[in-house]
C-alpha cells in the first residue's frame, strides 16, 4: 500500500468528513471567500470542524455515566483593521456557507482595510507531531469500563483510609479544515485523551482529597497498568498527606515550587500577560517592554506548540499557521509575545502559530500551547536545603490573575513547611499572593529537573477553553507572600 505524505493525508481526511458528505469541494470555499473579498477586508477565513467525543466516569465502584457526542459546523470570519465580523453554523451546506459569507461581508461597510490579495492555492506548511488516529476506537467499551474499575480496585487496595474513588476517561477525535482568502488551505486531525483519578481518604472524622491524571494526543493504550499505577499512587499519596497536614503559616517568606504542574503559576501569572492582544492594547504589565529585563538572570520561558504528542501541541493552529517554538523570555530579557494573525498584523510582526479557538463557533485569539521554563543548574535537593524558613509547594489547585497589574492568587493543594533545609510537615490552606513580573525577578535558584505536566491542563480565556501544557524545574522565589490558615 502506498501511503500519502502526512499533510496531504490529513487534508484528505478533513475533506472526506467536512466537504464531500455535504456536496462541497474547494470551488465552493473559493466562492464563499470571494463573497467576503468583494469588499475591503484585511483577512478572511473559513474554519470547518468535526468533533467526536466520548466520556466515561466511575463513582462508588460503578461506572455511572457514559456519554458520546458528535458536533460539526463552520465558522466564517472577516477582519478589517481591529474589527472582526463572525458568523457560524452547524449546518454545513453551500447555502449556509454563502449566507455566513454575506453576513460577515457587512463589516466592509465601515472598513478601512485593504482589499485582501488572493493567492494561488497553497497547502499550508504543517508539522507531524501526533498520529491521525481516532482514540475513541483504540479500546472497546468493555475495556474502557474495565480500565476504570482497575483504578477503583487499585486505589482502595493502597490504604484502608481510602473511602471513595472517582475516575474519568475522556477521548476526542477532532478534525479541522481552514481555508484563507490568501489561498492557504490547512487541515489537522487531533486526537486527545485524558484519564483523571480522585480519591477521598478519611481518618478520625477528617476527610481529605487527592487527585492525579494525565493524557495527550495519542490512543487509550497509553493508559497501561504502569501508567494507572502512577496516577493512583499520586492521588492516594496526596490525600493521605493532606490528612496529616497542619494549618499553613502566613507572611512573606521563601517559597520553593516543585517541577512540572506548578508551572501553572507561570502560565497564569506570566503567560497570559505575554499574549499579543493584551500587549497591543497596552493592558498587560509587559506591554512595550520588548528587550527589557523582566526576570532574573537564568529565567528562560518558552511557548512551544511543537512537542510530540503533548496536550497543548498543534500541527497547525486554528488559522492554518504551523505551530512554533517561541522564546518569550531569554535569560531574563523579554523577547516577544504570543501572536495570532490579526494581532501580529496590527503590531507589525509575524504570527507565532498561536491563533486558537475553542470550536468553529468561536473566533480565534492569541493563546498559549505548552508554556514552560527551561532548567538551570541546581539540584532540587540543594534548593530545598537552602530554605531557612519557608514553604515547599509541590502541587496547585485554582488561581486568579489580573492581566493589567500582573497580580495573582494561587492555592497550593500540596505543600510542606521547611526549616533549616529540612521538610518538617505538610501544610494545608497555603495561598500564594504576588505579582507575576515581580515574582520573576525574585527567582534566585533554578533546578536542573525541568519537567512537563502529565497532560491535564485546560486554559480559559474570554469564555473559551483550549487544552494546554505547562512545565518548569524546581524554583526558589524569595520574598513571596503566603496567605495561610495558622
Amino acid at each position: 500500500m502506498i501511503s500519502r505524505e502526512p499533510t496531504l493525508e490529513r487534508l484528505a481526511i478533513a475533506k472526506s468528513l467536512l466537504l464531500t458528505p455535504f456536496g462541497l469541494d474547494e470551488s465552493h470555499l473559493l466562492r464563499a471567500l470571494a463573497e467576503i473579498k468583494a469588499h475591503r477586508v484585511d483577512e478572511a477565513d473559513l474554519y470547518f470542524q468535526y468533533t467526536r467525543s466520548e466520556g466515561w466516569s466511575l463513582e462508588e465502584g460503578i461506572v455511572k455515566t457514559g456519554s458520546f457526542s458528535i458536533d460539526q459546523g463552520v465558522g466564517v470570519r472577516a477582519v478589517s483593521g481591529e474589527k472582526t465580523a463572525f458568523a457560524y453554523s452547524d449546518d454545513i451546506s453551500e447555502a449556509s456557507l454563502l449566507d455566513a459569507a454575506r453576513t460577515v461581508r457587512s463589516i466592509a461597510a465601515q472598513a478601512q482595510g485593504a482589499r485582501v490579495k488572493a493567492g494561488k492555492r497553497r497547502i499550508a506548511e504543517a508539522r507531524s507531531l501526533y498520529r491521525d488516529l481516532d482514540p475513541i476506537a483504540t479500546l472497546d467499551s468493555t475495556a474502557k469500563v474495565g480500565l476504570l474499575e482497575r483504578v477503583e480496585q487499585l486505589a482502595r487496595s493502597k490504604d484502608p483510609r481510602v473511602v471513595q474513588v472517582m475516575a474519568g476517561l475522556a477521548s476526542e477525535y477532532d478534525v479541522v479544515l481552514v481555508a484563507r482568502a490568501d489561498g492557504t488551505l490547512a487541515a489537522d486531525v487531533r486526537p486527545l485523551v485524558r484519564l483523571s483519578v480522585t480519591v477521598i481518604a478519611e481518618q478520625k472524622g477528617r476527610r481529605e482529597m487527592g487527585s492525579a491524571g494525565g493524557g495527550g494526543r495519542f490512543g487509550l493504550a497509553y493508559f497501561d497498568d504502569a501508567c494507572i499505577g502512577r496516577y493512583v499512587d499520586e492521588a492516594v499519596q496526596a490525600a493521605l498527606t493532606n490528612l496529616v497536614a497542619r494549618p499553613a503559616p502566613a507572611g512573606e517568606m521563601t517559597v520553593v515550587l516543585g517541577p512540572g504542574w506548578p508551572g501553572i503559576l507561570l502560565h497564569e501569572a506570566i503567560g497570559h500577560g505575554l499574549e499579543g492582544d493584551f500587549n497591543r492594547k497596552g493592558s498587560s504589565a509587559f506591554s512595550g517592554r520588548i528587550g527589557q529585563r523582566v526576570a532574573a538572570k537564568g529565567v528562560t520561558v518558552l511557548d512551544d506548540g511543537t512537542l510530540a504528542d503533548r496536550r497543548g501541541s498543534l500541527n497547525v493552529d486554528d488559522e492554518g499557521n504551523a505551530s512554533q517554538r517561541n522564546v518569550l523570555i531569554e535569560d531574563g530579557i523579554l523577547k516577544g509575545y504570543i501572536q495570532d494573525s490579526m494581532n501580529a498584523r496590527l503590531m507589525g510582526v509575524a504570527p507565532t502559530g498561536n491563533g486558537r479557538r475553542e470550536s468553529y463557533a468561536h473566533v480565534p485569539m492569541p493563546r498559549m500551547t505548552n508554556t514552560y521554563m527551561l532548567a538551570g543548574d541546581k539540584a532540587p535537593e540543594e534548593i530545598v536545603a537552602s530554605i531557612k524558613k519557608g514553604l515547599y509547594a509541590t502541587n496547585f489547585g485554582g488561581g486568579q490573575v489580573d492581566i493589567t497589574s500582573g497580580k495573582f492568587v494561587f492555592s497550593a493543594s500540596e505543600a510542606y513547611w521547611v526549616e533549616n533545609g529540612k521538610i518538617q510537615y505538610p501544610v494545608k490552606g497555603a495561598t500564594l499572593v504576588g505579582s507575576g513580573p515581580e515574582c520573576l525577578k525574585r527567582v534566585s535558584m533554578i533546578g536542573n529537573d525541568m519537567k512537563l505536566d502529565s497532560g491535564v491542563g485546560t486554559c480559559g480565556k474570554e469564555g473559551q477553553s483550549v487544552p494546554v501544557g505547562v512545565g518548569q524545574p524546581t524554583l526558589r522565589i524569595d520574598g513571596l507572600t503566603v496567605g495561610g490558615t495558622a
